[in-house]
């Protein structure tokens, strides 16, 4: 008996692409703190974290809605 999946073969592709995108987004947000709490860091303020890391993660949201509400090509 072969298993029947809710979704085709790209939109697995698209969703699996779209986690990367999330997963590397919140990667680039990380670090940039301070070992010392009494002493600031202004890195944490840097173009990575607060532009560049957003924005990847809001398109991997993008490309997963995308994924999910696209129609697959099974059964054609």
């Amino acid at each position: 008996m072969k298993k029947e999946y809710l979704f085709g073969k790209r939109n697995y592709q698209l969703l699996i692409i779209a986690l990367s995108f999330i997963t590397f987004g919140f990667i680039l947000m990380s670090g940039g703190g301070s070992e010392d709490p009494n002493i600031f860091n202004p890195e944490i303020f840097s173009f990575q974290r607060i532009r560049l890391a957003p924005t990847v993660v809001l398109f991997g949201f993008t490309i997963a809605i995308y994924s999910i509400l696209s129609a697959s090509k099974k059964g054609k």
